[in-house]
């Protein structure tokens, strides 16, 4: 764990950082070091992996307490944390309960030193690129993935069919053995890995040839997800039970896709919200009118009354992203800019004139000049 660095570290924040803050550095990162955006890339691809991990635990609450108390062996099961109340079962100093039970001989040893006990299968990661309505309103989509699996043929135990494993006789399972020594401080007892089974505390006489032993096989596999509504660009979501298979009957790991939402030509997001620019005429702005806008239900009719500024933005209420977590959906802002007309003809132009006389904006020989010319 020495060598791991600090997640605060790895998202660039300071462990005061807010929610949001943290939530914003994750997808800085994730979209500047995304595989798919620099393929063969290791460095990219370590920070990408980097990134995950830390947000994954800086953007949950519980666990971001006990990160802040721990450090890394907060979630190290060989550290003795184990995620709950107090440090493990001997006092409440957890390994050292196994440390002081290999020295003096009065108990120790736990199950997870067990190596035939059953481990989770680790989680894998994916990623799907998606059009800006596709991350909207949902969606299905197909995953490629090589995947760790049990072995068909011997159902894991890594046995020839029909064959079983023996335990191992100078372990008896356990996979590892006890030595102990004379010390001025009386008999030392220690462990280490068994060298026969070589910790596994069986040992396979005919290994299954389709694993060649061990037990599980590498597989590609297509897998088809759904991609939640409302999701972001650059977040990640799990399907449970999608990744590795686990290890001594354990439950197999996740899979967890990130997205990566395709810009839209007119649209913009912020939060729920959907943002768009929208050019009106001179003559609608200053008479008011009902134009067309696009949204992400069709094309929908916005009024503009008389008298509208270049910049005032309307709202379409219930026309934004739907919300992850329950029903409804935000807004979407229309902000108008008024198109200045070019290329007017001269009859044009002389009706603009006497519009600006009779506004009062031209008088006198200040009145035969206009866009810079002299009236002739």
């Amino acid at each position: 764990m020495a060598d791991k660095r600090d997640y605060y570290e790895v998202l660039g924040v300071n462990k005061s950082a807010t929610a949001d803050e943290i939530k914003k550095a994750y997808r800085k990162i994730t979209k500047e070091n995304h595989p798919d955006l620099h393929p063969g890339d290791k460095a990219c691809e370590e920070r990408f992996k980097e990134a995950n991990e830390a947000y994954e635990v800086l953007s949950d609450a519980e666990k971001r307490k006990k990160y802040d108390q721990f450090g890394h062996a907060a979630f190290d099961p060989n550290a003795g944390f184990g995620g709950g109340a107090g440090f493990g079962g001997f006092g409440g100093f957890g390994d050292l309960g196994d440390i002081f039970g290999d020295i003096f001989g009065f108990g120790g040893g736990s199950a997870r030193s067990n190596p035939n006990a059953p481990r989770r299968g680790e989680s894998l990661n994916a990623t799907v690129n998606i059009s800006f309505e596709e991350a909207a309103f949902g969606c299905r989509k197909e995953v490629t993935v090589g995947r760790v699996e049990q072995c068909p043929d011997c159902k894991g135990t890594g046995c020839a069919p029909g064959t079983t494993p023996e335990i191992c006789p100078d372990c008896n399972g356990t996979g590892s053995v006890r030595t102990n020594q004379r010390t001025p401080f009386g008999m030392v007892q220690s462990s280490s890995p068994c060298s026969k089974c070589r910790g596994t505390g069986k040992i396979i006489h005919q290994p299954c040839k389709t694993c060649r032993g061990m037990g599980k096989i590498r597989r590609q596999h297509k897998l088809s997800v759904d991609i939640p509504a409302g999701i972001d660009d650059g977040q990640t979501f799990a399907v449970s039970g999608a990744g590795n298979a686990g290890t001594n009957g354990g439950p197999a790991g996740d899979l967890l896709v990130t997205v990566l939402v395709r810009p839209h030509a007119r649209f913009e997001r912020d939060g729920t919200s959907v943002l768009l620019e929208q050019d009106i005429s001179y003559a609608q702005a200053v008479l008011g009118a009902d134009v067309e806008v696009p949204t992400l239900d069709g094309k929908v009719k916005l009024n503009i009354p008389e008298g509208t500024q270049s910049g005032t933005t309307f709202r379409l209420r219930g026309k934004g992203i739907p919300y992850v977590r329950g029903s409804g959906r935000g807004d979407q802002f229309v902000t108008v800019n008024i198109k200045v007309p070019k290329n007017l003809t001269g009859s044009q132009k002389e009706l603009l004139r006497q519009f600006a006389a009779s506004m009062g904006d031209l008088d006198g020989d200040a009145g035969k000049t206009i866009f810079g010319k002299k009236k002739r």
